[in-house]
């Protein structure tokens, strides 16, 4: 089976190119490991668990982004680095940016106190605990493309669930934290839910986001330029679409 590979090398010209490899796994990882080990061990890509736990191996796919481990590869399938990230060599890219994005948030516990949990309270954070920083919901988000300060869906995913946590004491910090370049900026395209390997969806947690930080007194920057001091009486220039 055919399977091609964009690469990157910072101190070759051209810096990027596509190579092409005869594989005999249909697992991507696996075959990447075949190419590794036995046609170019100059082959970069990044893996850990090898069973979509630690999202390391997350690539694109003909332009979708996908776990390696997970994927089953066809002929002349295009594998390439996830997008969105600095690529430091082939398949590797730097994710330390997006990782502190999560800082920003304020998404942890910042005092030990002790709360009788119930099962309840476990359902509640159990879908946004399973978030893998596997970068897939960067990679796609078209917001993330053109500016790198949003936060971007797994910070803001993590930050949900850090807000429904009984444990956390200051819910209010995490909740300003997220006013700016976070909720309010998310187009809702869902391009991140697609491509979650663990089927959260990012778009309705931020939609909880922006619910929740109205009820706590924030509102739409984007609708405050909204002008809706319009004339109704004769508002068409005497067209009245409704017919009277």
């Amino acid at each position: 089976m055919k399977l091609n590979i964009k690469r990157f090398n910072k101190e070759k010209n051209p810096q990027n190119e596509i190579s092409n490899f005869e594989v005999s796994n249909v697992n991507l990882l696996k075959a990447l490991f075949e190419i590794k080990t036995k046609m170019d061990n100059s082959l970069t890509f990044r893996c850990g668990c090898k069973s979509g736990i630690c999202g390391s191996c997350a690539v694109r796919v003909n332009g979708v982004e996908k776990l390696a481990c997970k994927t089953t590869i066809n002929e002349n399938d295009l594998i390439e680095a996830i997008k969105n990230s600095r690529i430091i060599k082939d398949l590797v890219v730097d994710v330390s940016h997006e990782t502190s994005l999560i800082e920003r948030t304020k998404s942890y516990i910042e005092e030990t106190q002790e709360y009788n949990i119930s099962q309840k309270d476990i359902k509640s954070i159990d879908l946004q605990s399973n978030c893998i920083l596997c970068n897939s919901c960067y990679s796609s988000c078209p917001v993330y493309d053109v500016n790198k300060a949003f936060l971007g869906p797994f910070a803001l995913t993590r930050a949900l669930r850090y807000i429904n946590d009984k444990k956390t004491p200051h819910r209010a910090n995490i909740i300003d934290s997220i006013q700016s370049n976070g909720i309010w900026d998310c187009t809702l395209c869902s391009a991140c839910t697609m491509v979650c390997p663990q089927n959260i969806d990012p778009k309705a947690d931020i939609m909880q986001l922006q619910n929740i930080s109205v009820q706590n007194g924030y509102t739409n920057p984007n609708t405050q330029n909204i002008d809706f001091d319009m004339d109704f009486n004769d508002n068409f220039g005497g067209f009245n679409p409704n017919g009277f």
